[in-house]
C-alpha cells in the first residue's frame, strides 16, 4: 500500500477480522477505509501547529480586563483506550497589550483535542498555547468532560463528569482574579 491511510485501513481490516466479523459482509466492505479516514480526522491535531492556527490574529489592544469564552465544545480521544471524551472548555485571559482573535481560541482547543492524550494534559496544553500566543498577564482554562472509557466499559458510570483546570499568572497568584473567573463561569 502506498500511503498511511491505506496502511491504517489494512490495520482496521485486520482488527475487524480478528473480532470474528466477516469482512465480505455488505455493511463492512468499506468500513476499514471509512474507519481510517475517521481516525485520521479525529487526530488531525498532529498535523497542526500553534503558529499556523493563530495565523497572525493577535491584535494590539488597550484592554486589560478579563476576556472569557465559555462552552467551547470539544471532542477528543483518551490515550489509554482510544475512546472519546466529550465536553466543554472555558477559557479566560488577562490581556497585556494584545488580544487573540476570538475564533482562534476555539481553533486552539480543537488542535490539541484532536490528539491522543489525557484531559489533564489537554487542559495544560491549551493554557500554555494561549499564554504563548498572547503573552497575557494570566490564563485560566477549565475543561468539563464525560469519558466513554468510564461510561461504556470498566465501571460504567453514566453520569460522571471530570473537571480539570489550569491557572497561570494572575489567575494562579491572585485569589480575587481566580474568583472573578469562577463566578463568571457559573453564570
Amino acid at each position: 500500500m502506498s500511503n498511511k491511510l491505506d496502511r491504517m485501513a489494512d490495520n482496521f481490516r485486520s482488527l475487524i477480522g480478528d473480532l470474528g466479523e466477516n469482512l465480505e459482509r455488505e455493511g463492512l466492505l468499506d468500513t476499514p477505509m471509512r474507519a481510517a479516514k475517521a481516525l485520521q480526522f479525529l487526530t488531525q491535531g498532529y498535523q497542526q501547529d500553534l503558529t499556523t492556527i493563530v495565523n497572525g490574529a493577535v491584535f494590539e489592544s488597550s484592554t486589560d480586563e478579563m476576556v472569557m469564552v465559555k462552552d467551547i465544545e470539544l471532542y477528543s480521544m483518551c490515550e489509554h483506550h482510544m475512546l472519546p471524551f466529550i465536553g466543554k472548555c472555558h477559557i479566560a485571559y488577562l490581556p497585556d497589550g494584545k488580544v487573540l482573535g476570538l475564533s482562534k481560541l476555539a481553533r486552539i482547543v480543537d488542535m490539541y483535542a484532536r490528539r491522543l492524550q489525557i484531559q489533564e494534559s489537554l487542559t495544560r496544553e491549551i493554557a500554555d498555547a494561549i499564554q504563548q500566543a498572547t503573552d497575557a498577564k494570566g490564563v485560566a482554562v477549565v475543561i468539563e468532560a464525560q469519558h466513554m472509557c468510564m461510561m461504556m466499559r470498566g465501571v460504567e458510570k453514566q453520569n460522571s463528569v471530570m473537571n480539570t483546570s489550569v491557572m497561570l499568572g494572575a489567575f494562579r497568584k491572585s485569589q480575587a482574579t481566580r474568583m472573578e473567573f469562577l463566578t463568571l463561569l457559573r453564570r
